[in-house]
């Protein structure tokens, strides 16, 4: 296919430049200089030691930009001879920016550190990412407080590449206020998609003239996933080595219609709409919809905006299995970073109890990585909204390894086929059943010709 070949070409030269580039860069930074530890002669004092700069790529809103900027000033506090340079981009275009960069050759113009959400495989192996293996070895950096799966999860040919900053856990955010309203009592564990359906008709708002001022549910593409694999369903029948889309089968199906159909009747907002408003969280944050699937990222932004709103466990169905996310965005070294000790001093201090993991924690952020964390009042008892944090344990004690796919050509395959087949169904362009019969015929022919199963 041309879109991998392309892929390929632009990593493996940005791979090679990793081993042959030169000491130019985006920004010329001197290597660290230790302390003197006799004043020179004649001196008057010791000699000052010299600051070496990190860059540190990151993306985030408002609120997880002022996250990030207290991690940095708490970890300078600390290491008055290192400097965090935070260069930030938005969500939207912040993985595409990282491709151009890497694309230009010259890999020294990524940062040291790097928050990377997407591509981790590919950068792996292509020669981008530092291996983390020698630096934890030298250091004794602890990995046994990992939740289970997270550190196998971010193994790649037996090398670990990055570390993973929280358990990317989704809970269903729900407007209180609107509930309260509209009669419909707050969501629980025992909820099941009917009670979960029930409720967003019941607090859908359509107007005489046929305006929707307000919409049950608001959820992006990519956490409708989460439904699948709570019927027991999947994209494909193997997601490291398929041989065939098992999106068809039963128990997937049973998940594409449940979507379709709350987005057909308006209890839900399309994912195209939801886009068009600036995301599930925008959409919730000005009304427009009660309910949303979400991680605990966006507390920060709720609770600033002041909103009346709290957290519950996602509703399951009938006969299926409540599952979580084990994934989450990763801290992870480049390859060509000029300042290599210093960037893993910074990044393994990102990940400790103490470092960046608690202060991530306390300000609401994230659900922590590290289980001693997550198990700390820190966590535990943080006097901010959500108030139900036993929402978190039930879905952290369901945290599982699971993924949609997982090997090299699953982003090519999805970008071409599942995902534009899947937003005609979404948009009401198409019927869900045969569209996903059709798709699937797709994805076998897709998977033979890259030599499916190995």
């Amino acid at each position: 296919m041309k879109r991998r070949n392309v892929w390929t070409k632009m990593l493996a030269a940005g791979a090679a430049l990793a081993v042959t580039a030169s000491a130019c860069s985006v920004r010329p930074v001197e290597p660290a200089s230790q302390p003197a530890s006799q004043p020179a002669e004649g001196a008057a004092g010791p000699a000052a030691a010299e600051t070496t700069v990190i860059r540190w790529s990151v993306w985030g809103s408002a609120e997880e930009l002022a996250s990030h900027q207290a991690v940095a000033d708490a970890f300078m506090a600390s290491h008055p001879n290192l400097k965090i340079e935070i260069e930030h981009t938005p969500w939207d275009g912040y993985h595409d920016k990282l491709k151009t960069l890497v694309a230009g050759g010259d890999l020294t113009a990524l940062a040291d550190v790097i928050f990377l959400g997407q591509d981790y495989n590919r950068y792996a192996e292509s020669g981008v990412l530092e291996p983390l293996d020698e630096w934890i070895a030298k250091t004794n950096y602890d990995l046994s407080d990992y939740w289970p799966t997270v550190i196998e999860r971010a193994t790649i040919n037996g090398k670990l590449y990055g570390l993973q900053r929280d358990l990317d856990l989704r809970l269903l955010y729900y407007n209180k206020a609107m509930f309260d309203k509209a009669g419909v009592a707050h969501p629980t564990e025992k909820w099941t998609w009917d009670d979960w359906a029930d409720a967003a008709r019941k607090l859908t708002i359509v107007e005489p003239n046929g305006r929707v001022a307000q919409q049950g549910i608001g959820m992006e593409t990519g956490k409708w996933s989460m439904l699948l694999v709570q019927s027991n369903g999947a994209y494909l029948d193997d997601p490291r080595n398929p041989s065939r889309c098992a999106l068809e089968d039963e128990n997937g199906l049973r998940a594409v219609k449940f979507f379709a159909d709350l987005i057909r009747d308006k209890a839900a907002m399309s994912p195209a709409d939801l886009k068009q408003i600036g995301g599930d969280a925008a959409a919730f944050q000005q009304g427009k919809v009660a309910m949303i699937v979400q991680n605990a990222s966006r507390a920060p932004t709720f609770n600033a905006a002041d909103m009346d709103y709290d957290v519950a466990p996602i509703p399951i169905p009938p006969g299926g299995a409540r599952v979580n996310n084990v994934g989450g965005a990763r801290f992870v070294m480049n390859s060509a970073s000029k300042n290599k000790e210093a960037a893993w001093t910074f990044l393994s201090w990102l990940q400790g109890r103490e470092g960046g993991q608690a202060i991530y924690t306390r300000r609401g952020d994230m659900f922590p990585i590290l289980r001693s964390v997550a198990n700390s009042d820190d966590f535990l008892k943080l006097p901010i909204k959500p108030a139900n944090r036993a929402a978190f344990v039930v879905e952290a004690s369901n945290v599982r390894l699971f993924t949609l796919g997982d090997f090299p050509e699953y982003n090519e395959l999805n970008d071409l086929i599942i995902e534009p087949n899947l937003q005609r169904i979404w948009s009401g362009e198409a019927e869900a059943e045969p569209t996903v019969k059709e798709m699937c015929q797709k994805v076998n022919e897709f998977l033979k010709q890259n030599g499916y199963p190995k």
